[in-house]
């Protein structure tokens, strides 16, 4: 993509997020763009250069911000619990399928190799296991939230 056509590309998706549009499907000769806005959901953050081939499908990040995640600092009265980490960046999901009960809860204890959760990364599904036994005290993230490596996802009172 040329310059031009990134900074037009800007104006468009600030145009629909005024505009609350959900959905927008462009087509222009080589190139496809589909932009699609998800509510209560934080932003995708892509990294690096990108070239788009010919007949490339381009999707916007959502650009509203999700509900502020529980923070754990190191001076709560919390201070003293392992929070297991996102080793990967992708998409959080607490259960193995829509509709499925959750992998663990606030008060569960898990044992050091349980899976705990699934990242969702390039449409592969990566079971995240605890690196500690305990007690799950928080979950950090909401269902289908983008994670970055190294996020926060679960605070854990070691047993």
């Amino acid at each position: 993509m040329k310059p031009e056509d990134i900074q037009d590309l800007k104006q468009l998706i600030e145009f629909l997020k005024e505009n609350q549009v959900a959905e927008f499907d462009l087509d222009r000769g080589d190139m496809k763009i589909r932009l699609k806005f998800e509510p209560a959901v934080a932003p995708v953050v892509v990294h690096g250069p990108g070239i788009m081939p010919a007949g490339a499908v381009l999707a916007a990040a959502p650009l509203v911000a999700s509900p502020a995640p529980v923070a754990v600092s190191e001076t709560d009265s919390d201070a003293g619990l392992h929070l297991v980490k996102s080793p990967i960046v992708g998409t959080y999901y607490g259960s193995p399928s829509p509709g499925a009960a959750s992998f663990v809860s606030p008060g569960d204890h898990v044992e050091k190799g349980q899976v705990i959760c699934i990242v969702e990364a390039m449409k592969l599904m990566n079971e995240i296991e605890s690196d500690a036994s305990g007690e799950i005290v928080k979950c950090l993230v909401v269902n289908g939230q983008p994670i970055e490596y190294g996020q926060p996802l679960f605070a854990i009172r070691p047993s």
